[in-house]
């Protein structure tokens, strides 16, 4: 364990580690980098996002949202078996699948985070709907779905589009939807 630091420069440190991190960072990781507590660093994120700060708290740790970065929201339908090959066609692009969600005419948005930025990871999700502890979050309307999906720039996801569209992937929206994803708000 680190020596203890001054709030303002463990803050510093904090944003610094979520920023460089390739995944979620979990609250524990943190306080053990930083020579605090768990509740601590809680503490601290939560000063963080009052000054501005987009930190996402997801079940296996903390996400500073990208900055800079493209993003867009793409309707799809598939089959279970075509997960895989939608989400690798993302990541192999250089596309990062931020969330899945739906539109439920019951329950409204139901929306879960992914961040699946790599192979491995479209590996590791696939085994852990595959091992049973859970469905596909598409299922429940009957396989359509959305991602957001962040890249470095418009252009790559324009590939990310245009490759979705070749292989079938993408869906039309239907009148009930209230956004238009794919165009200029």
């Amino acid at each position: 364990m680190k020596t203890q630091q001054k709030g303002t420069e463990r803050r510093e440190n904090i944003l610094s580690e979520l920023r460089s991190a390739s995944g979620p960072i979990s609250a524990g990781q943190l306080a053990l980098r930083c020579g605090v507590s768990r509740q601590v660093i809680v503490q601290d994120v939560a000063l963080l996002r009052a000054n501005g700060q987009d930190i996402r708290a997801t079940s296996t740790g903390y996400l500073l949202q990208d900055a800079g970065l493209s993003s867009r929201v793409f309707k799809s339908y598939h089959s279970d078996e075509d997960t895989a090959a939608e989400l690798n066609l993302c990541v192999d692009l250089g596309g990062c699948v931020k969330d899945i969600f739906v539109y439920h005419r019951a329950y409204g948005i139901i929306r879960a985070d992914l961040n699946i930025r790599s192979r491995l990871d479209v590996r590791r999700f696939m085994e852990d709907v595959s091992s049973g502890k859970s469905t596909l979050l598409k299922n429940t309307t009957s396989g359509y779905h959305y991602h957001t999906v962040t890249a470095d720039s418009e252009e790559v996801l324009d590939l990310i589009q245009q490759a979705l569209t070749d292989q079938g992937f993408l869906a039309p929206l239907t009148d009930y939807e209230p956004v238009n994803f794919w165009e200029d708000n």
